[in-house]
C-alpha cells in the first residue's frame, strides 16, 4: 500500500507540474528521467511481488505514461531518455559477458550448435516459404513475383526470425539468476543473433540484386568483417585493461564499472563497431583470461546497473507504438503465432530427436521470444533501402517488436523459476 500510495503521489506531481507549465517539464530531461528512476522502480518491485520480471513492471510504465496514453512523458521528453540507449547496451553485454564462461559451456556446446542450428534455420525456412505464399494477401506492399518475391520473403522472414540478446540478458541480470539454463539461453541467443546479422546482411544483398538495377556493395565483406572482428578485437582489449585494473588497483570498481560501458558506448559508433558485441567480448575476456577475485565486481553491478536498466526499459515502453499495433494488430498477431508456434515446436523437436529431456535445453525456447532494438534497427535499413514494402515491413516489425518484448520477459522469468535459478549466487 505505501508503495501504490507512494506512486500515486509521483503521478500527480509530475501531472501538476506538466498543467503548471514549469520549463522543467517541457525543456530539460531532468522530470523525465526522475520520473522513470523513481515511478518505474516502483511499478517493477509491484511487478516481483506477483512473480513477474521487475522490467515487464519498467515497460508497463513507460507504455502507461508514453505519449500514446497518459502522456506524462511526450515525444520529445522520450526522445530525450534515448541518450542512456547506448550506455544501457553496453552495460548489459558486459554483464551477459562476464556470466559465460567457457569451460563450463564446453558441457553445453553440442546443445547450443543444436538448437541454434534447428531453431534459427527451421524458424527462418517456414517462416520464408509462409511469407513466399501468403505475401499477395498481406498488407505489405506489392514486390512483383519471381525472385524479388523470394527476397522480400527471406529478408522479411529474417526480421521476424531475429532474437534479442538485450532483453534476455537483462531479464537474468535483473533477477540475478545463475545455472546452466542461464548461459546456455545466453550463448543460443548471442550466437543465434549474429548468425541472423550475417543472414540478414546476406538477403539483403540478394533483394538489392533483384530489385534495383544499382550495382550491388562489392564491399559488403569488409564491411560485416570489420564490424564483426573489429568490435571483438575492440572489446577484448578494453576487457584486457579493465581486467588489469581490477587485478593491480581493485577500488571504486563501480565507477570502473560505468566508465568502462561509456568507454564502449562512445567509441564503438565512432568506428562503425557493434556495441553489443564489443562489450561481449570485454566481459568474456575479464570472465575466463583474468577472472576477479571475490565478490566485488558482482557488487559493483548490482549497485550500478539497476538505475540504466530501470531507465533504458522505461524508455523502451515509452517508445511502444500502439497506433502502429492497432494498423497492423491482425497480421502482427498472427506471424507472432506463428513464430511462438515454430520456435516451441521445433525446439521440442531438438529435445526428443537428440535425448535432451533431461537438460535445460527443453527450456531454452521461453528465452528465444523477446524481440528489441536490433530488430528494430535492421527493419529501418529495409524501409530505407526499399521505399514501398520495405517501410510496410517495418511497420509490422515495429508491432511485432511492441507485442514480443511485452511477451518475452515473462516467459523467460518463468523458465528460470522452473529451473531453479532465480537468485541463485
Amino acid at each position: 500500500m505505501a508503495r501504490a500510495a507512494a506512486l500515486l503521489l509521483i503521478l500527480a506531481t509530475v501531472m501538476g507540474v506538466q498543467r503548471a507549465g514549469s520549463p522543467v517539464a517541457t525543456s530539460t530531461v531532468t522530470l523525465p528521467l526522475g520520473f522513470a528512476l523513481i515511478a518505474a522502480y516502483l511499478l517493477g518491485a509491484a511487478a516481483e511481488r506477483v512473480r513477474l520480471p521487475r522490467l515487464s513492471g519498467y515497460l508497463l510504465f513507460g507504455l502507461l505514461c508514453g505519449p500514446f496514453l497518459l502522456n506524462l512523458i511526450t515525444s520529445s521528453m522520450a526522445r530525450d531518455l534515448q541518450v542512456v540507449n547506448g550506455f544501457a547496451l553496453a552495460l548489459i553485454a558486459l554483464v551477459a559477458g562476464l556470466e559465460l564462461n567457457v569451460g563450463r559451456l564446453r558441457t553445453y556446446l553440442r546443445d547450443v550448435l543444436l538448437v541454434v542450428g534447428t531453431v534459427m534455420v527451421g524458424t527462418w525456412g517456414v517462416l520464408t516459404v509462409v511469407l513466399w505464399l501468403a505475401w499477395p494477401w498481406l498488407p505489405l506492399g506489392d514486390v512483383g513475383g519471381g525472385l524479388p518475391r523470394l527476397a522480400a520473403a527471406l529478408i522479411t522472414a529474417a526480421l521476424v526470425t531475429s532474437f534479442s540478446p538485450t532483453v534476455t540478458i537483462a531479464v537474468i541480470a535483473e533477477s540475478r539468476s545463475r545455472g546452466p539454463l542461464s548461459e546456455l539461453i545466453m550463448a543460443v541467443v548471442v550466437m543465434a543473433d549474429l548468425l541472423l546479422i550475417l543472414g540478414f546482411a546476406l538477403a539483403l544483398q540478394f533483394g538489392r540484386s533483384t530489385m534495383s538495377s544499382v550495382p550491388t556493395d562489392v564491399g559488403l565483406g569488409v564491411q560485416l568483417s570489420w564490424e564483426i572482428f573489429g568490435s571483438l578485437a575492440f572489446g577484448a582489449i578494453v576487457g584486457a585493461a579493465f581486467a588489469a585494473y581490477l587485478r593491480v588497483v581493485g577500488r571504486e570498481i563501480t565507477l570502473a564499472l560505468l566508465a568502462v560501458c561509456a568507454l564502449l558506448a562512445v567509441v564503438a559508433p565512432l568506428v562503425h563497431f557493434e556495441i553489443i558485441l564489443a562489450a561481449l567480448a570485454a566481459g568474456l575476456v575479464v570472465e575466463n583470461v583474468a577472472p576477479p577475485e571475490g565478490d566485488n565486481l558482482r557488487i559493483a553491478i548490482e549497485r550500478g546497473a539497476l538505475p540504466v536498466l530501470i531507465v533504458f526499459f522505461a524508455a523502451a515502453g515509452v517508445s511502444l507504438q500502439l497506433d502502429v499495433l492497432a494498423v497492423v494488430g491482425p497480421t502482427a498477431l498472427l506471424v507472432a503465432a506463428a513464430r511462438f508456434a515454430l520456435i516451441r515446436g521445433i525446439t521440442a523437436w531438438v529435445v526428443r530427436g537428440a535425448a535432451l529431456a533431461e537438460t535445460p535445453v527443453r527450456l531454452v525456447w521461453m528465452g528465444l521470444i523477446s524481440q528489441a532494438g536490433v530488430t528494430l534497427g535492421l527493419a529501418t535499413i529495409v524501409a530505407t533501402e526499399f521505399p514501398g514494402w520495405g517501410a510496410q515491413v517495418r511497420t509490422l516489425i515495429v508491432a511485432l517488436t511492441g507485442l514480443h518484448i511485452l511477451i518475452g520477459p515473462i516467459l523467460l522469468k518463468a523458465a528460470l523459476q522452473r529451473a531453479g535459478e532465480i537468485n541463485k549466487i
